[in-house]
């Protein structure tokens, strides 16, 4: 069977009727997609893609029957599911044998020549992507399902998170009825940098690496947020009903580029020497991709041949993983300094004896935060082993050699860049300054306090940001009120209609409820959801700020974490002085609550332990929709504790201090 045609039509010519548009529109925006997201090479700028996407969705919502499950507009859909489905593959996903030096390559290559006697062969050469592998199945073109590995013979399916992968077609042009890709999800720097950036300044656990985060988004319930995350998709196996489908693996990856997927760097090689070679210009090359990778998978090009060798229990005898080496090298700590991130967390850093790695002179490595400094016992003057990974900052690894002088490091009890009111949370590792307005995390601040759901200014971007702070216009957040249309013209690609429209959306800002305000403080742990419950608790930001911490943990979902954080912002000096300039700008402090009707309106519940029949998150629905509020703690101004199978020490501090306790049943009882 042959391949059908593989080339991207484009069809230019206006249509005339709603269903010639909308393919028209269709396949416009498909072809923008490879070439933005597999290309690396966009034609137009995201304000035109946005408006054919909105003019296709516009066209499709007067249309629907005429929508279809491989539109663009279908990416993201649906609800969060409640689990994934496992689906047995085609045929095993078999993992890879490894090679950790090049002795070993050889010694695959010496078993590869013994196998195949006197015939003749070759081998692709492609990059080791660092991500999670996932199969995905065409029917008729379309994607059906996607499915990631698991343990090799059943994996999960996570079809609607996969379409959200931009990099992956959601149709192809294939005359094949059923066809199969196999590959891998990987997030690249950037992204995983950005994720962090984020799950740091939520107080959420960061990933490790890059892979972690690819596997963590693909496998979230919600395809939303998988959708956020910015994976791709890299293919390398084409299969029908289980079998590979090309007689040769090189024809495999020209045919999957054709067909608008991504695939990792590859290369016909000849011998094993040329396979060494291409091994060794991507490891030089290594630091300068915008990907993870750990090595070369080499692949014997001749698929029959594959056959021949045959395979293990574990993996085939007909590929390998070549592993690079780990960088590392011995140097001297100098001294111990402090950085402090775009999230105003701490990081202690080693200044090193400069020392070439891999080719690369390294004289920081990080030590990530306090308790590691004293996991591994390291001190000014001491040898220490240093490793890179990818071109994330080096790491100390361990203590090589105790200096004779050495001198203990002590983490600073104040900010270092601003002086601020430093803080370490129970439970967390890092410190962290408070300072909303602190240098080191002032950008980070302005686009939180900018962006869609917060104060919603449109057109305040990371690079108008990067601008506004490094040429000193802006030095706090409540600075934004202060920028005028002739301050912003100056500087680049900001002319007079822009700025304009940016000073308006500045103004419009200023109409933000109390609750959009509270949240772009940037208090930790304090969201959109958590801002709303503490407006509707207290009726105004000076309220708030004078709490106390049993006091704010009245508002729904505060707990003592939250309620902590909360007094810890209002202890700066420097919040509470930005706190006044925003007043002076004009937003709003106040807010009035609209009144709740219901049979349980004005009490208060806390929920601890396993309801039979509800889930925590049903009960507090049916009680908020009785008018009811749920909070995270016990107090005196608690109404009712509702117990469930093996409660807390809630229940405990309920009856040291009288407050009614109740089941399931009671609760169905108040609700009527």
């Amino acid at each position: 069977m042959q391949m059908g045609p593989v080339r991207l039509l484009i069809i230019s010519p206006m249509a005339t009727d709603p269903k010639r548009e909308i393919e028209r529109l269709r396949e416009e925006l498909r072809r923008h997609e490879y070439l933005y997201y597999v290309l690396d090479k966009p034609e137009i700028s995201d304000a035109e893609y946005d408006a054919l996407m909105r003019r296709l969705s516009d066209l499709e919502a007067a249309h629907p029957e005429l929508l279809t499950p491989d539109s663009p507009t279908q990416r993201v859909g649906g609800r969060p599911r409640e689990g994934f489905v496992k689906v047995r593959h085609s045929s095993p996903m078999l993992s890879l044998d490894n090679a950790l030096n090049e002795a070993e390559l050889r010694d695959f290559d010496r078993r590869v020549r013994q196998g195949l006697g006197p015939e003749p062969y070759s081998y692709v050469a492609e990059l080791k992507m660092d991500g999670l592998s996932m199969a995905v199945f065409y029917r008729n073109g379309v994607l059906e399902q996607a499915v990631t590995r698991g343990d090799g013979t059943v994996g999960e399916d996570v079809t609607e998170n996969a379409r959200t992968i931009r990099s992956l077609p959601l149709r192809i042009r294939t005359d094949v009825p059923e066809i199969e890709m196999r590959g891998e999800v990987v997030m690249n720097r950037d992204a995983f940098e950005k994720l962090n950036a984020e799950r740091e300044r939520a107080g959420q656990p960061q990933f490790a690496n890059p892979r972690n985060a690819a596997a963590g988004s693909i496998r979230v319930l919600d395809p939303a947020i998988t959708a956020a995350r910015r994976l791709n998709y890299y293919a390398y196996f084409i299969l029908v009903n289980g079998h590979t489908y090309l007689k040769r693996h090189a024809d495999t990856m020209r045919t999957l580029e054709k067909l608008g997927f991504r695939v990792p760097d590859w290369r016909e090689c000849r011998d094993i020497d040329a396979a060494l070679a291409f091994a060794a210009e991507y490891e030089e090359k290594r630091e300068r991709l915008k990907f993870e990778i750990d090595g070369v998978v080499l692949k014997i090009n001749d698929v029959e041949q594959w056959n021949k060798l045959g395979r293990t229990a574990k993996a085939p005898r007909w590929a390998i993983a070549y592993k690079y080496a780990a960088r590392q090298a011995e140097t001297v700590v100098d001294k111990i300094d402090v950085n402090v991130g775009r999230t105003g967390a701490l990081t202690p850093v080693a200044l090193l004896k400069p020392v070439e790695v891999s080719g690369v002179t390294v004289s920081r490595a990080t030590l990530h935060n306090e308790d590691e400094v004293a996991r591994l016992g390291v001190e000014m003057g001491d040898t220490v082993l240093i490793e890179r990974s990818g071109d994330v900052i080096p790491k100390v690894v361990r203590v090589v050699k105790q200096g004779a002088h050495r001198r203990p490091f002590v983490m600073p009890k104040t900010c270092p860049v601003c002086g601020g009111k430093v803080v370490r949370e129970e439970g967390e590792v890092a410190r962290r300054c408070v300072n909303t307005n602190c240098p080191a995390r002032l950008k980070e601040s302005i686009l939180h306090f900018a962006s869609r759901g917060v104060m919603d200014i449109d057109g305040m971007g990371e690079k108008l940001v990067d601008q506004l702070v490094d040429s000193g216009a802006v030095t706090s957040v409540a600075d934004l009120y202060d920028l005028t249309v002739d301050r912003l013209i100056n500087l680049e690609r900001m002319g007079e209609k822009s700025a304009t429209k940016l000073v308006h959306n500045i103004e419009a800002s200023k109409r933000q409820p109390l609750p959009r305000v509270l949240a772009a403080l940037g208090i930790r742990f304090v969201g959109e959801r958590t801002a709303q419950f503490l407006a509707e608790q207290f009726g105004s930001l000076d309220a708030i700020a004078r709490a106390t911490e049993e006091e704010l943990q009245l508002a729904g979902e505060v707990g003592p974490k939250v309620a902590r954080s909360i007094v810890e912002f209002f202890s700066e000096k420097r919040n509470r002085e930005l706190v006044e300039r925003l007043r002076a700008a004009g937003l709003q402090f106040e807010y009035a609550a609209p009144k709740k009707a219901g049979r349980l309106a004005g009490k208060t519940f806390v929920l601890t332990g396993t309801l039979p029949t509800w889930t925590r998150e049903e009960a507090t629905a049916r009680i908020e929709a009785a008018g009811g509020k749920v909070t995270g703690s016990v107090s005196r101004a608690t109404d009712y504790v509702v117990a469930g199978d093996k409660p807390g020490s809630k229940l405990a501090k309920a009856q040291q201090l009288g407050i009614g306790i109740i089941d399931e049943e009671g609760l169905k009882k108040l609700l009527g």
